[in-house]
This record gives C-alpha cells, structure tokens and sequence, in this order.
C-alpha cells in the first residue's frame, strides 16, 4: 500500500516553517535581576505598608527571591514583628504585629 502524497503547504509546516518566528520572540525577552540577599529595612518598610502580605508579595516588591523572602518572613515570625493571619500548606498571609 502506498502513502499520500503531501501538498506543498502541509510538508512545509511539517518541516518546521513557523518555528524560527518562535524562536526569534524568544530572544527579546529579558530575564529581571532577582537579588538573593533582601533588605530587612525595605523589607520591613514593605511589610509596615501593606496590610496583608505574601511571601509572593514580598518577594516581588523587594525584587528578590521567593526563598529569600519566606527565610526572612520566618525569621521575623520568631523575632515576632510578623504574624500569621491566616493560609495553608506553605502559602501563609502575614500581618505586621503592630496592626
């Protein structure tokens, strides 16, 4: 038994034609400048102006990383200047404790 033929069109899409457009808008974009250490001032300026935040949050307005940001939300968890309000499984909402 023998195979279809394909038409032009159909063998060309099949070979990848639209492939390098993808590739191309790939290339433009640009990867943000995470920081890995935070800044516990601005850091705590953040947490003072906001009313409830996330470890997301935090990590997105002081431009680091979301690791970063839950070591330091949990290290001012146990100095108490934060505190849990509510969430779960990881994905905790903090208040600061002077509100």
């Amino acid at each position: 038994m023998g195979s279809k033929n394909k038409s032009v069109s159909s063998s060309e899409k099949s070979q990848g034609g639209k492939d390098k457009a993808k590739k191309d808008k790939k290339d433009h974009t640009e990867k943000k400048e995470v920081a890995v250490f935070i800044n516990e001032n601005d850091a705590s300026k953040i947490i003072k102006s906001s009313k409830a935040i996330t470890i997301q949050d935090l990590a997105k307005q002081a431009n680091v990383k979301i690791s970063t940001a839950n070591a330091f939300l949990k290290k001012a968890l146990s100095e108490g200047t934060v505190k849990k309000v509510g969430g779960f499984s990881g994905h905790y909402i903090y208040q600061s404790a002077s509100q």
